[in-house]
C-alpha cells in the first residue's frame, strides 16, 4: 500500500482506534541508550507523536522543540507534559517536516519512525542540517529488508511513526532504511559515526503474542 504521509494522512490514524495506545506510549529504549546523561541542552524531535522522547529529554533538563503534523498528537502530548511537569521545557510546534524550517540549529536532533510527506532518506538530510556544531544526531528508524520486494501485493500498513512502534508488522519499503542508507549520506569531513546498527528486539502484541521489531539506530557527532 502507497501513503502520502501528509496531513491528512496522519490525522486520520490519530483518530483511529490506536490513538489511545500510541498516546501511552514510553520513549523508544533506543533513545535512553543512546543519550544517556549527557551535559542537556537544546534538543529538537522530529515527528513527536504524543511526545514520549520529548518529554523525556525534557526531565532530564533539556529544553526540547517538538514538532509533529498531527493536532490530535500535539494534544495529547501537552497533556503528558503538564501531567509530568515539563510542559515549561517543551515548545509544541504544528507543523509539516517537510516544509518547516526551524528558527536555529540545537544541540541534539533526533527523530523516531517519522514519515513525512517526502523521501525518507531525503527527510533525514534535512534534519542533519538542524544539528549544531559539536551536536549529535540520531536517528531510529524502521529496517529495510532487501527482500521486501518479494512481498509485493500484501498490504504491509504500519502504526503511527511518529516516535512509536509499528506493532510488528513492516512499513513500506519507501518508508524503511539500513543503516548504511543513512551514514552513506554523512559527509565524513563533518560528521563521526558513533552508532550504525541495525538491532532486533520483542514487543507484546495483540492476543498475548510477542512481535518482532527491527529498527535502524544511527547516531553522529557534528564535527563542525
Amino acid at each position: 500500500m502507497t501513503h502520502a504521509f501528509d496531513r491528512q494522512y496522519w490525522d486520520q490514524i490519530w483518530r483511529g482506534d490506536r490513538a489511545q495506545a500510541m498516546a501511552a506510549s514510553q520513549a523508544n529504549p533506543h533513545l535512553v541508550r543512546e543519550v544517556g546523561d549527557p551535559p542537556p541542552g537544546t534538543a529538537l524531535e522530529a515527528g513527536c507523536g504524543a511526545g514520549a522522547e520529548a518529554i523525556w529529554l525534557a526531565t532530564r533538563g533539556w529544553q526540547v522543540t517538538a514538532v509533529d503534523i498531527a493536532a490530535a498528537a500535539l494534544a495529547h502530548a501537552a497533556g503528558r507534559a503538564t501531567a509530568a511537569g515539563v510542559n515549561g521545557k517543551v515548545r509544541w510546534v504544528e507543523a509539516d517536516l517537510s516544509t518547516w524550517q526551524p528558527p536555529g540549529r540545537y544541540d541534539l536532533v533526533t527523530t523516531h519512525y517519522a514519515h513525512p510527506a517526502m523521501p525518507q532518506l531525503d527527510f533525514y538530510d534535512r534534519i542533519a542540517s538542524w544539528v549544531a556544531p559539536g551536536g549529535t544526531l540520531l536517528i531510529v528508524g524502521r529496517l529495510h529488508h532487501r527482500d521486501q520486494n518479494s512481498m509485493a501485493g500484501h498490504d504491509h500498513d504500519h502504526d503511527h511513526g511518529h516516535g512509536h512502534d509499528h506493532g510488528g508488522t513492516e512499513p513500506p519499503a519507501s518508508a524503511s532504511v539500513t543503516a548504511a542508507d543513512i551514514t552513506g549520506r554523512l559527509d565524513p569531513a563533518g560528521w563521526e559515526i558513533v552508532t550504525a546498527q541495525e538491532r532486533h528486539r520483542s514487543l507484546p502484541g495483540p492476543g498475548g503474542h510477542t512481535v518482532a521489531v527491527h529498527d535502524v539506530v544511527v547516531r553522529a557527532h557534528r564535527r563542525h
